[in-house]
Parts: C-alpha cells; sequence; structure tokens
C-alpha cells in the first residue's frame, strides 16, 4: 500500500515540543509541568493568529465560539497543528469554525438524553448495572464536536452542578449498580488527593465492583499523567481507563510513556474514537491510529459514528463510511486492532453496534457465512437434541 510521506510521518512517535514555544524561553522543568501547560492553553483569536494562518472560516468561529464552547488548546497538543493547513486534522478538532453556527432540524443539545436520566444532578443512570458519574465540566482543551457541549466549559447555555453528596448516597441505596464511570468534563484535570477521595469513597460501597475513568488527558496534557497519579490510580483496582485519540498524530512520545506508565500500574486501557470527517474516515489513518493505539498497550474500544450534536455537521460522516472502514479492517489485521462500531441511538437509547453483514442467511439447519476476503462458508447448526435414555448404554456402564 503506497504511503505518502506525511502518512509515514505520523506512523512514528514523535516530539514536537517545544514547536511553537521554540523562541518563548521556556524551560524543559516548565514544559514538563501539567500546570505550566493548563496556564499557557491558547485561549483567544490574537494567541491564534500568532502562529496560524487562518481561514475566515477559522477567524469567524473564534469569534462567535464563546457562547457556545469555550476554546483551550494546549500547547503541548497545539504543537501538533499545521500552520498552514486549514483541513489539518488536529486543526479540525480543536479550533473553532463558523460551521459550528449551522444546525439542523435534527441536531440536538443532549443527543444522548443524559439529562433525562439524571436522578441526580450530575449522575446519569441510563443502563441497568451501571452509571455515569461527571464529576467536572472542564477539560484540558475542548473538541469541538463534544457531545456534551451543552455542559463543558463553563459558557454553554447549561451549567454542571453535582450533587456528590446525593451521588454517594444514591449510590449507596442502589445495590443493582456494579460499575461507575468517572467522566465529565476530564476527571484527570482534578488534583491526585481529589480524585483519591472520590475513588475512595466509590470503593467504600461494597456492590460497586468496577471503577473507569473516561480522559483525553494522556492526548491533551500527558504531563499530567505523573508516576505519583499511577501509584494513586493503583490502590482502586479493578480499575480501567478509556482514552480518546482519533488522529495517529497524537500519539506523541509524551503520549505513548504517559500511557506506558498507567498499563505498568495494571490499568488496563481501551480507546474510544469518534468517526470524523476530515480527520480519520480514511483506512489509512484508522489503520495506522489502530496499530500506534496497540503499540501503546491501549486496545482500539468504540469506533463511534458521531452524535448529532448542534453545530457538527462539518465534522459528520455517513455510517455507510464508517461500516467501509470496519470491513476494511476485520480480517486484514489483528482483532485487537479492531474496534466495535456504534452509534449512539439519539436521545437516549444508548450504544447500538454497527456491523458489516457477515451472515448471509441462517435458518435450523445451517448459517451461511462471509469472511473478510468475500468468500462463503457453511456452517451446520445442530440438529434439537433428542431426549437422553435414562439408562446409560450398556458399552459405556461397563
Amino acid at each position: 500500500m503506497h504511503h505518502d510521506r506525511k502518512q509515514d510521518l505520523s506512523k512514528s512517535f514523535i516530539s514536537h515540543a517545544p514547536g511553537y514555544w521554540a523562541d518563548q524561553g521556556v524551560t524543559a522543568e516548565e514544559w514538563n509541568d501539567y500546570t505550566w501547560q493548563l496556564k499557557n492553553r491558547i485561549t483567544s483569536l490574537p494567541q491564534l493568529e500568532q502562529h496560524l494562518n487562518l481561514s475566515d472560516e477559522e477567524r469567524n468561529g473564534v469569534l462567535l465560539s464563546g457562547t457556545k464552547l469555550a476554546m483551550a488548546i494546549t500547547p503541548h497538543f497545539f504543537n501538533l497543528i499545521d500552520r498552514d493547513d486549514p483541513n489539518c486534522p488536529i486543526r479540525r478538532q480543536v479550533i473553532p469554525r463558523i460551521e459550528e453556527t449551522w444546525t439542523d432540524d435534527y441536531e440536538m443539545a443532549d443527543p444522548c438524553g443524559e439529562d433525562s436520566h439524571m436522578p441526580v444532578p450530575g449522575l446519569v443512570h441510563r443502563y441497568p448495572d451501571r452509571v455515569l458519574f461527571l464529576v467536572t465540566d472542564r477539560c484540558a482543551s475542548y473538541c469541538r464536536y463534544c457531545t456534551r457541549s451543552r455542559v463543558v466549559s463553563g459558557v454553554g447555555e447549561q451549567g454542571l452542578d453535582t450533587d456528590y453528596e446525593a451521588a454517594f448516597r444514591y449510590l449507596e441505596e442502589h445495590t443493582e449498580v456494579r460499575d461507575v464511570l468517572l467522566s465529565g468534563g476530564d476527571p484527570l484535570l482534578f488534583s491526585d488527593s481529589k480524585l483519591e477521595k472520590i475513588l475512595s469513597r466509590l470503593r467504600s460501597i461494597e456492590h460497586i465492583e468496577f471503577l473507569r475513568i473516561g480522559s483525553r488527558i494522556p492526548l491533551f496534557l500527558p504531563q499530567r499523567i505523573t508516576p505519583e497519579l499511577c501509584a494513586m490510580l493503583q490502590k482502586y483496582h479493578p480499575l480501567f481507563l478509556s482514552v480518546h485519540a482519533n488522529h495517529p498524530r497524537e500519539l506523541t512520545v509524551e503520549s505513548k510513556a504517559g500511557l506506558e506508565r498507567l498499563a505498568n500500574a495494571g490499568i488496563p486501557l481501551g480507546n474510544q474514537s469518534v468517526l470524523l470527517r476530515g480527520v480519520n474516515d480514511d483506512i489509512e489513518t484508522m489503520e495506522t491510529l489502530v496499530h500506534k493505539l496497540l503499540m501503546c498497550r491501549v486496545r482500539p474500544y468504540y469506533l463511534y459514528q458521531m452524535d448529532l450534536i448542534r453545530g457538527s455537521g462539518h465534522l459528520r460522516t455517513s455510517v455507510a463510511k464508517g461500516i467501509e472502514l470496519i470491513e476494511q479492517l476485520r480480517g486484514h489485521t489483528t482483532g485487537y486492532a479492531v474496534p466495535q462500531y456504534v452509534i449512539d441511538a439519539p436521545g437516549g437509547g444508548g450504544k447500538v453496534p454497527v456491523n458489516p453483514d457477515y451472515v448471509i442467511q441462517k435458518n435450523e439447519e445451517r448459517v451461511l457465512v462471509k469472511n473478510y476476503e468475500g468468500k462463503v462458508f457453511e456452517y451446520p447448526e445442530p440438529p434439537v437434541p433428542v431426549e437422553a435414555p435414562l439408562e446409560p448404554a450398556a458399552h459405556l456402564a461397563g
């Protein structure tokens, strides 16, 4: 398969530091300190213009974005942006565009129906045995297609007022809940001690077996993944972490080191990507991404069809395209690298797996299946079992 040089570059793990900050006199110590990274995020049009050649769509998007979803980009992640290319896959994810102000009738503020499944503020109980605990409304950087843009970043039409005590009480009373997913915002923005308070409190509830954290910090702010953080998380096993990388360029030397630290602390890692037009909707990019994730000991877990969030049409691609990408992965590379493609059913129906049609025909006698090369195979179904005799057969009884 022919790959151009850019593609080959995204296959390697590269450190882009200090990049656009080369002439700013930043010390390595500052750069590697996550609090410095957070303080020095790019949040305004003049800062963007200082480094990038913006298009009119971007310039106007930044001016108008402040009322919907704030812009904030860590220096680490900003360094992955191509200065001159408005179609740069990193740029499309974090720099607002005027298209965000265009909406379609079928787009929604709350496409996953979370607000209607919130028994206490900040706790979403939509599936039988698990809950989503929205612990913060802040992130290290803001993805422009954020499904929770109504509540994150502090500028949307809705605030997030999580009532921690009420949430813990609800969890104590609901013994059917065995799995808690911490999300937000990004839980890893909390200090180690604040995050530990939440984890230890959840661990003190006997019927909660399994803890998960959803975070984009290993990609946006890998400096946050300190040995101290990993040592603290390690105390609360079984604890899993779902990260969110969409493009191979996001997997840098620093991100890989952070993910390896987490994996070495015994934390299983999964990745949830969103299928984005012009970012990862071609097989070369997707294949490079899933292979690089495995190199970082992260298992590609979900590929999401983008939620019908308001103002995200310019980033949406078709379900047919998603199915085609899965077909191009399945069988052509290891199953560990193939995510489950899902649609989060609009209005709160939960995740629905969407797969290529591998079953051609099925009846009581047989199943006809098609493999990744398009060849057809027959698998006979077992006959309906005959009642077994009560007495053991003579030849077995001896």
